[in-house]
């Protein structure tokens, strides 16, 4: 779904990434690499391939929009290095898009090791009326790209059915993306009148009012 923001066209995809079509980017929030194996580590029974979807998901947007540039809106790996280090790194060896991380709360890991990689670490960044950071954030006459909260919406149906999925959350000046990482949880969201929800579904973004 096509999201005109901050006089910027966008396009909200279903995996949860934001393809910037003007700067041939893809911004991502809170992949959480490494987040299954440390719980794995810490006793949870959780299959091993389930870490895997993060790659599949981003060679998934690389294929489709033969992005630039791509940026990690915070948050990419969850906590010190494990086995998705080694993973990520041998990732990055075979990419060509030039990949630069916005430091978020989790991402503990020296950022001499992204440098290392080519990846550019910035504590945040600004483009013209855009300004794009890993928590929400205001900042006056700009608008505020951003990751961090793992927005969810929950749909409830006549029969009391319910549905929680994860959504891209609008306010006037601020756009919070979903968290792209799997196993990475909701935080349920209502919004106000003027606030709009974009809905992932397996193959489609809905608008919900």
């Amino acid at each position: 779904m096509k999201l005109s923001y901050g006089h910027h066209d966008f396009i909200m995809h279903p995996n949860g990434s934001l393809y910037w079509p003007s700067q041939n980017t893809v911004l991502i929030a809170d992949v959480h690499f490494g987040k299954i194996d440390h719980f794995r580590k810490n006793g949870s029974a959780l299959p091993a391939q389930v870490g895997l979807e993060n790659f599949r998901k981003l060679n998934q947007i690389l294929d489709e929009f033969e992005p630039d540039k791509l940026i990690f809106l915070g948050d990419l790996f969850h906590s010190t290095q494990n086995n998705d280090w080694d993973r990520f790194t041998a990732w990055v060896n075979v990419q060509e898009v030039k990949m630069t991380l916005i430091v978020g709360n989790h991402d503990i890991i020296p950022h001499y090791l992204f440098e290392d990689l080519g990846i550019e670490v910035l504590p945040q960044l600004t483009y013209e009326a855009l300004f794009l950071t890993h928590h929400p954030e205001e900042k006056d006459g700009f608008y505020n790209i951003c990751g961090h909260l793992h927005p969810g919406y929950r749909l409830k149906g006549e029969g009391r059915q319910q549905l929680k999925l994860s959504c891209f959350y609008r306010k006037k000046q601020q756009l919070i993306l979903p968290a792209f990482g799997a196993f990475t949880g909701h935080f349920l969201i209502e919004p106000e009148e003027h606030e709009d929800v974009f809905v992932l579904s397996e193959d489609l973004v809905l608008s919900i009012r």
